[in-house]
């Protein structure tokens, strides 16, 4: 099994929770598949337990990658932290476990890979701060890219990291009003590959806002960004 090469330009590849295209997605397996590679960067979700840590998972319940079926943010950390995970084929493997915040960090600052760190759902305050501690003390915020669909997530992140690379995550249609609002906090734009066109883009970087695009698996729609000028790709398998 390998990744897919594509003619990326000056496109930043980002590995979507991991290489999850050879790898169960967020875990230390998947990150290792991205250290060993081309990418910059290596994206994952934060969420934050019932007992108030951190964990890496996607989605809000454990059900679709463990043996059994939890909400995250109502179970405390060494619960999760025991549960089995599934390979995609469904295989179990002891190896698989949810990792810890410190673990991902680990993980990249030994391959030198940038972290695009989701923080999953509205968060707290203080929790939004502790994480950015986390990764102060563990790596670095020169190699941080915080990103999440939560607008205040984003503004505690300019409050306790303003220097730090922050981008926006959309869905929808991008607005003058969203690009309005990215430009006066100094936000960069996380968006589907769907909602972007190069018209768009162009106005985005007039106003200096990075773009980061997911996420992107094939390889004709990737090379169409990159003519583009696209910023960031993260990809399941692209590389």
């Amino acid at each position: 099994m390998d990744t897919i090469k594509i003619k990326r330009g000056t496109a930043k590849m980002v590995a979507h929770r991991g290489v999850s295209g050879l790898e169960l997605e967020n875990t230390c397996a998947a990150f290792v598949a991205a250290g060993n590679r081309s990418y910059i960067g290596v994206e994952t979700d934060v969420h934050v337990t019932a007992d108030g840590k951190f964990i890496i998972i996607h989605d809000d319940n454990t059900g679709r990658v463990a043996t059994e079926s939890m909400v995250v943010e109502q179970t405390d950390y060494e619960t999760l932290r025991a549960l089995q995970l599934k390979q995609q084929d469904g295989m179990l493997r002891t190896d698989l476990r949810l990792p810890s915040l410190e673990e991902y960090l680990s993980i990249c600052k030994h391959y030198d890979k940038v972290c695009v760190l989701e923080l999953k759902n509205p968060m707290e305050e203080e929790a939004v701060k502790g994480i950015v501690e986390v990764c102060k003390a563990v790596y670095s915020l020169d190699k941080m890219v915080f990103i999440s669909f939560a607008f205040q997530n984003m503004l505690y992140i300019r409050k306790f990291a303003p220097e730090a690379e922050a981008q926006y995550l959309l869905a929808e249609e991008i607005t003058q009003a969203h690009i309005d609002t990215l430009a006066e906090h100094k936000l960069d734009l996380d968006v589907h590959y769907l909602a972007m066109s190069e018209d768009l883009m162009n106005r985005l970087h007039e106003r200096g806002i990075k773009v980061n695009c997911w996420t992107v698996d094939d390889p004709e729609i990737a090379e169409r960004l990159v003519s583009w000028g696209i910023d960031y790709i993260t990809s399941n398998i692209l590389e």
